[in-house]
């Protein structure tokens, strides 16, 4: 069954202090209070657009939902309750801070039908939550997760890569962390410098440098694939683009509206090159060409790799503007791509991808690919 959200998005509603990396406004793309009408009305016109066989769910999104006014709470609550009292939806989801969890907190919450508590996290290291200001330890995060889920909540935890003072192995350290726990999703947002936030003061004067794209894809693929291979759902991947994201209130860092199917993709092409220098299809010469070699080796003899996977795979095989293509071409391989969509249908024993070339062939489903994936990650000491 598909899960459709109803976004209703709270900003900077009710947090104790200001993170050096936070606009909720820029980041959420809304800058009003919002009444229990205003939720009674998004329901009621998202509703008017979804199938009635879908799982549906209210979100409260922004700012730190535990910490506002208890009053605004139950009158913002009892609207998304009484649509789920009716059967109209399925789930309602909020997200808050670590020290914003109390048995006080979750009792209300119990008796509004709340079924998701995404806890904002970000990091588990302690030179990265002060130096991102955000106002509590680590130790916050394990007693709030254990109070969350001893109320039977379902436990949601996100994590942001590229704060200040924070660097690969931090985040890898952060994601062991979260494993420990056991969330039942996680989200993953590589940091981005925005305009008027205390990060861009920093990044202004040299205190502060944001990853590139290339490197928050290089770490967030690892994190991934930690996650799944622990059976830990990452439900999203990268901030999701708004008018005002788009518009150029992103300073610097690593935003790019397909962020997760890059870093999907980015796995998917270091399997394929695993799997290729193992049956001797790629040599260290290769790898060494550049862009100024594209045409000598465009112009040889390539081999031709065929890639079988469903449809929707497609494009994460290809990459965005073709970089894998790309990235094989320059190796000598003609990446080719075949539809079989009947690749992910058996949630049992799927195949995720096949791998044709010469007379060798090799269907790998999704947890075989995860596997293999850690084999490759744990090789260069990393996770």
């Amino acid at each position: 069954m598909k899960n459709k959200i109803i976004p209703i998005f709270v900003p900077h509603q009710g947090c104790p202090n200001d993170c050096v990396f936070c606009d909720q406004v820029k980041i959420t793309g809304v800058s009003t209070d919002v009444t229990g009408e205003d939720v009674d009305r998004i329901i009621k016109e998202y509703l008017e657009t979804m199938d009635d066989d879908s799982n549906k769910e209210v979100a409260f999104f922004g700012g730190s939902f535990t910490a506002i006014d208890l009053d605004k709470q139950i009158e913002l609550l009892s609207v998304a309750k009484k649509y789920k009292d009716m059967g109209k939806i399925q789930d309602i989801r909020l997200s808050t801070r670590p020290d914003c969890i109390s048995d006080e907190i979750l009792t209300i919450h119990k008796k509004y039908s709340t079924s998701i508590i995404e806890l904002g996290v970000q990091s588990m290291d302690s030179e990265v939550l002060k130096l991102s200001n955000r106002g509590h330890d680590s130790e916050c995060v394990y007693k709030s997760s254990k109070l969350i889920r001893d109320y039977g909540f379902k436990l949601g935890l996100q994590l942001m890569t590229g704060l200040p003072g924070d660097d690969e192995s931090k985040s890898i350290n952060t994601a062991r962390e979260f494993i420990k726990i056991h969330p039942d999703i996680v989200r993953i947002y590589p940091t981005l410098t925005i305009r008027d936030s205390e990060l861009e003061r920093m990044y202004n004067d040299g205190r502060y440098k944001p990853q590139t794209l290339d490197e928050a894809i290089d770490i967030v693929k690892k994190l991934i694939v930690m996650f799944e291979s622990n059976e830990i759902q990452v439900i999203r991947v990268g901030l999701q683009a708004t008018d005002e994201l788009s518009g150029g209130s992103i300073v610097d860092g690593p935003f790019h509206p397909a962020f997760g199917e890059m870093v999907e993709s980015r796995m998917i092409r270091d399997y394929i090159e695993l799997f290729l220098k193992e049956n001797g299809y790629l040599n260290t010469a290769d790898e060494n060409q550049t862009k100024k070699d594209s045409r000598k080796y465009m112009q040889r003899s390539r081999k031709k790799v065929v890639i079988t996977t469903k449809n929707s795979n497609v494009s994460k095989v290809v990459g965005n503007k073709k970089s894998n293509k790309t990235f094989f071409d320059l190796r000598g391989i003609n990446l080719v791509t075949k539809v079989h969509n009947n690749f992910g249908y058996d949630k049992d024993k799927v195949d995720f991808i096949s791998i044709s070339v010469d007379d060798i062939s090799k269907s790998v489903d999704r947890e075989e690919f995860l596997h293999t994936l850690t084999k490759i990650y744990d090789e260069a000491s990393v996770i």
